[in-house]
């Protein structure tokens, strides 16, 4: 039986023209982010199972590759649970990692620690547009630093590089949790049943208000909660400042630096952007990481019509590795979305080198074929890109071939210099 050619489901195999593009995007990401202070680090991509399975990750804990044990270890046989089967598995995202090798490391580390992280991730998770099974994320996340000024520069420097990618008229959505938390407590809902209230209220964009009424209803919630809490989000929508009108309604419920915070982010980020977008205030804005305890944001492309990137503050995450809590915040661009919108927009890659390509006929000589390596060599010094191959049968097919991948110039050799 012949084997496969097909990548697995949800998985793909990169072609020369986007790996140009993937390339030029990389560079632009880590200059940028190199600007603001960030560092670069690398971590492995499988972790324990335990720290994958920490009740950290939301619904992502549900789509975890999980690993066999190896050797010995393996026991197939006397397996009772998947305890004596697994003991790691691919990593989901970026902020696991980053949370353990921190809690590993900090000694070796500045602080605050602003740490860049590029790498691929795993999610056993439905394909669609935008979305793989396997698939880059790119992460910066300040370590140590309590006060707003760490979302002010995460945000600063996401939108710059979007910026400097050529996106505009974007939006940053940002909320916070305590926010949310202060909504759920003042309409009288039960502390327990909070993230049923939110995973609903997620689903604001898609159903409307009418659609989060009917499916809290439906979920057992008592009317007068339910009414009460979408006066508020009516209330907002009526108001000149939601912000100030949604912490002057919650009162006592909600601290006022919490939204004084807030206010401060919004403000000192729209007064020195370096990009053209738009940062609202998004009460509805969820995020699914149950780690997060303070601030959330997410990037909102209308070329993509949905989120293409998002993160927040989690003050609590390192405290489950060392037993102390460390302030931390994160911004992951969902770079794999950013990609397919460059490629579907015709980017082109910018001030790139002459691309040249140089076909040889089959037979050239040793004497003859030393001569014109010695060319391309001379020309890669002057900073060009050679491309040194023979010739196909068809050589018009192969020029345009070439011609996809960048290369404008050919030059061909042939055995007999009249042909």
């Amino acid at each position: 039986m012949a084997l496969s050619k097909k990548p697995v489901t949800g998985m793909k195999d990169i072609l020369p023209e986007e790996m140009q593009i993937r390339d030029y995007v990389i560079g632009v990401i880590k200059e940028t982010y190199g600007k603001f202070g960030f560092t670069s680090i690398e971590t492995p991509c499988v972790e324990n199972i335990e720290n994958l399975s920490n009740k950290q990750g939301g619904e992502n804990e549900k789509l975890i590759f999980k690993i066999l044990k190896r050797g010995e270890k393996l026991n197939l046989e006397n397996a009772e649970s998947e305890k004596d089967l697994v003991d790691g598995g691919l990593r989901y995202d970026l902020t696991v990692p980053l949370v353990r090798y921190y809690s590993n490391h900090a000694n070796e580390l500045p602080t605050p620690f602003k740490a860049l992280q590029m790498g691929n991730v795993w999610r056993a998770d439905r394909p669609q547009r935008g979305r793989y099974r396997q698939f880059m994320q790119c992460d910066i996340d300040i370590l140590g630093e309590p006060s707003n000024l760490a979302e002010i520069e995460l945000i600063l420097a996401t939108t710059t590089t979007l910026g400097r990618l050529g996106f505009k008229d974007f939006q940053i959505r940002i909320n916070e949790r305590r926010i949310l938390k202060a909504m759920a407590a003042y309409s009288g809902f039960a502390e327990d049943s909070y993230d049923s209230v939110f995973i609903t209220l997620d689903k604001m964009d898609k159903i409307g208000l009418d659609g989060v009424e009917a499916e809290l209803l439906e979920n057992g919630f008592g009317r007068e909660c339910v009414e009460k809490y979408l006066s508020l989000f009516k209330g907002m929508e009526e108001a000149d400042d939601s912000l100030s009108y949604l912490a002057q309604t919650l009162g006592d419920y909600l601290e006022e630096e919490v939204r004084v915070s807030l206010q401060e982010i919004m403000d000192s980020v729209g007064a020195t952007k370096a990009s053209d977008f738009e940062l609202v205030f998004d009460p509805t804005l969820v995020r699914g990481m149950s780690y997060y305890t303070g601030t959330i944001f997410e990037i909102a492309m209308p070329q993509f019509g949905g989120s293409c990137g998002g993160g927040g503050r989690y003050d609590k995450m390192v405290g489950k590795f060392t037993g102390n809590d460390v302030p931390a915040c994160g911004f992951s661009i969902g770079f794999e979305r950013i990609i397919l919108l460059l490629m579907e927009s015709g980017f082109q890659v910018p001030a790139q080198p002459a691309k040249v390509a140089y076909l040889l006929e089959k037979g050239l000589p040793g004497e003859e074929l030393c001569s014109v390596i010695a060319k391309a060599q001379k020309e890669r010094s002057e900073g060009k890109q050679i491309l040194v191959v023979r010739m196909n049968k068809n050589k018009k097919f192969q020029k345009e071939q070439l011609a996809k991948e960048g290369y404008t110039e050919f030059k061909e050799f042939y055995k007999n210099p009249l042909k």
